[in-house]
C-alpha cells in the first residue's frame, strides 16, 4: 500500500460527522472575534502543491504556506482533529475534484457570521453568564464542521459551508456516502445554528463517559441554537426522530449509562437506525422537555448549560426531572 493510500485509509477510520490579512478577521461582537486568514493561506498553499511533482517539497510548502502562518485557531483545529501536514498533502493530492467544488463555497466565510452580532446579543440576554470566546474558520481535511478547544470554536470550512454541490466522487467509501449525505441537507444554510451550537460547548464542562453524559451536553447545545435561531437545523435527525420518537426511547434507555456511541454520536449512517447522529435528537428533547417544564426559563438555561457533565449522578438526575422518559 503505498504512503498516501495509508494516509487516506487512516482519515477513512478516523472521519467524524463544517481577501487580504486586514480584512480577514472582524470582531461582530464585544465576545468574539471570527477569524478567516486561514482560508486564503490554504488555497496558497494548495496551488503550490498542485504545481509540485515532488513529495518533500509538498510537505514543506503545506508546512511553510499554510501550517507555520496558521492562526492560533487553526493550530487549536489541527490539535482537535489530529490533522497532519501529510494528511493535507494526501488529501490536495487525491481529491483534485473535490476541492475544485469546495473552494468558491470556502469563501462563503467572510459573509458567513453577517448574524452573529446579533445572535450574540441574543445569547447574551438569554444567558448574561456568557463567556468570551474566538471563532476560526479553517480548512481541515473532512474531520469535523465544527468542534471547540477551550475558548475557540473552530470551524471547518470546507464542511460547514458546503452544499449539494460538492463533488464527493473521489473519496473512499463510506466517506463518500457519509458526505454526500451530509452536503445535501446544505450545512451552508444551517451555519448561523452551527456557530451558535459550538460557542455553547465553550460554555460547557466537557462530558464524562456514558452516552446520556455526551448526548445531554450536545442536545442543549442544540436547544440553545433552536431558541436563538427561531428553527432547528435543516437535518435528517430531526425528520427521523419524530416519526420513530418511541423507538428511540426505548434504545436509548438501553445505552444511556454505557459508553457504547456508535449509533448515536458522531458517527455515518451505517448504524441500527440508518442516520446520522441521533444522540443529538434525544439530547435536544430531554434539555426541550426540562426547559420546558421549568417556571424560570433564564435560570433552566443556566443550569443546562452550566450543568457538570463530568458527574454521571448529576446528568441522571436531570435527565429524571426532565420527565422525558415518564
Amino acid at each position: 500500500m503505498t504512503a498516501w493510500k495509508r494516509i487516506l485509509l487512516a482519515l477513512l477510520v478516523a472521519a467524524a460527522p463544517f481577501g487580504t490579512a486586514a480584512a480577514a478577521a472582524a470582531a461582530p461582537a464585544a465576545s468574539t472575534q471570527v477569524v478567516t486568514a486561514d482560508i486564503e493561506n490554504f488555497w496558497i498553499a494548495h496551488d503550490a502543491i498542485r504545481r509540485e511533482a515532488d513529495p518533500a517539497r509538498k510537505q514543506r510548502l503545506i508546512q511553510s504556506l499554510y501550517i507555520d502562518r496558521g492562526t492560533p485557531g487553526l493550530h487549536a483545529l489541527m490539535q482537535a482533529r489530529g490533522y497532519t501536514a501529510e494528511q493535507y498533502v494526501a488529501a490536495i493530492d487525491a481529491w483534485p475534484r473535490y476541492w475544485a467544488s469546495v473552494r468558491p463555497l470556502t469563501h462563503r466565510a467572510f459573509a458567513a457570521t453577517t448574524g452573529l452580532e446579533a445572535d450574540l446579543a441574543s445569547l447574551k440576554r438569554l444567558y448574561p453568564a456568557l463567556r468570551p470566546a474566538s471563532i476560526t474558520y479553517a480548512i481541515g481535511v473532512l474531520r469535523t464542521g465544527g468542534t471547540t478547544l477551550d475558548d475557540n470554536v473552530l470551524i471547518g470550512a470546507e464542511l460547514a459551508l458546503g452544499d449539494d454541490s460538492v463533488d464527493v466522487s473521489e473519496l473512499p467509501e463510506p466517506l463518500q456516502t457519509r458526505l454526500r449525505t451530509f452536503y445535501a441537507s446544505q450545512p451552508f444554510h444551517n451555519n448561523g445554528q452551527n456557530n451558535i451550537h459550538e460557542f455553547i460547548h465553550t460554555q460547557q464542562i466537557e462530558a464524562g463517559d456514558t452516552l446520556a453524559q455526551y448526548a445531554l451536553r450536545e442536545g442543549v447545545a442544540e436547544l440553545v441554537a433552536e431558541l436563538i435561531a427561531g428553527k432547528k437545523p435543516d437535518l435528517p435527525l430531526y425528520v427521523y426522530g419524530p416519526a420513530h420518537e418511541a423507538e428511540l426511547k426505548r434504545q436509548f434507555q438501553a445505552d444511556r449509562r454505557g459508553n457504547n456511541y456508535r449509533d448515536w454520536l458522531y458517527n455515518s449512517s451505517a448504524n441500527r437506525f440508518g442516520v446520522s447522529d441521533l444522540g443529538y435528537y434525544v439530547g435536544y428533547r430531554i434539555a426541550s422537555a426540562y426547559y420546558a417544564a421549568q417556571p424560570d426559563k433564564a435560570k433552566a438555561v443556566a443550569t443546562l448549560i452550566e450543568l457538570r457533565y463530568d458527574d454521571v449522578a448529576m446528568v441522571e438526575a436531570l435527565i429524571d426531572r426532565s420527565g422525558y422518559f415518564r
